[in-house]
């Protein structure tokens, strides 16, 4: 089997969704005026961390503007300030503060990754891409061995973990896992499947997850890692 960086070398030269290269190269050309002077990733994104880590952590898909043009998930943009600095807090990043690829920040005991590894069009990617998607997913959580807890950052991040889970021969226990905020599911395999609304604005800005909120999962991650 290939090790973790052959895996995101493969995943960089993807180009199986027409929809997504076009638009990641597309906003890499033209480009947030705030951004001008920086030269965009402009396609698919490697997963980040270290291939021994307990912790997996899963988002939805790069943002257009944040992991697009630093080309590292969840880097440069407000839902990645909220990662890395609970991250931080908690032990599991070197700094608190995540601006680029090359900007030195390293994690311990953890390891991130996406249900989808191009950015969508409105965040919003269509079921095909997330199908595309799913064999590489495959290939992490078979390298990735010492992973004891998954924590999922949003409703589709959480079903994609399960459906790709269950399509490598695995009991998702009965009933099936559902998605909601602090939720956490002891699956048959010994993993843990916790949920978390994703930290984007919309949530954030709204009141809907707030830092107690969103820290009160790492809590619980600590006590399920001692």
């Amino acid at each position: 089997m290939e090790n973790i960086k052959e895996l995101q070398n493969r995943v960089i030269d993807c180009t199986k969704c027409h929809r997504l290269i076009t638009y990641c190269q597309d906003i890499a050309e033209k480009k947030r005026r705030m951004y001008t002077d920086w030269t965009y990733w402009g396609k698919p994104l490697p997963s980040f961390g270290v291939p021994d880590a307990r912790l997996l952590i899963m988002g939805l898909a790069p943002a257009a503007h944040g992991g697009n043009r630093t080309g590292r998930m969840f880097t440069g943009d407000r839902s990645g300030d909220w990662v890395f600095r609970t991250l931080y807090k908690f032990g599991f990043s070197s700094s608190p503060d995540s601006y680029q690829a090359n900007d030195g920040l390293t994690l311990n005991d953890s390891y991130i990754t996406a249900a989808l590894r191009c950015a969508p069009p409105a965040n919003k990617p269509l079921p095909e891409e997330l199908l595309n998607c799913r064999p590489f997913l495959e290939t992490e959580l078979q390298l990735l061995t010492n992973v004891k807890v998954i924590l999922a950052l949003g409703k589709i991040a959480f079903d994609t973990f399960l459906r790709t889970w269950a399509g490598l021969g695995n009991d998702v226990g009965s009933p099936r896992p559902r998605f909601g905020h602090g939720v956490k599911y002891d699956l048959p395999s010994g993993l843990v499947l916790m949920g978390s609304y994703h930290p984007s604005q919309q949530n954030t800005q709204t009141g809907r997850l707030t830092r107690e909120m969103f820290e009160s999962s790492f809590v619980e991650i600590k006590k399920i890692l001692v």
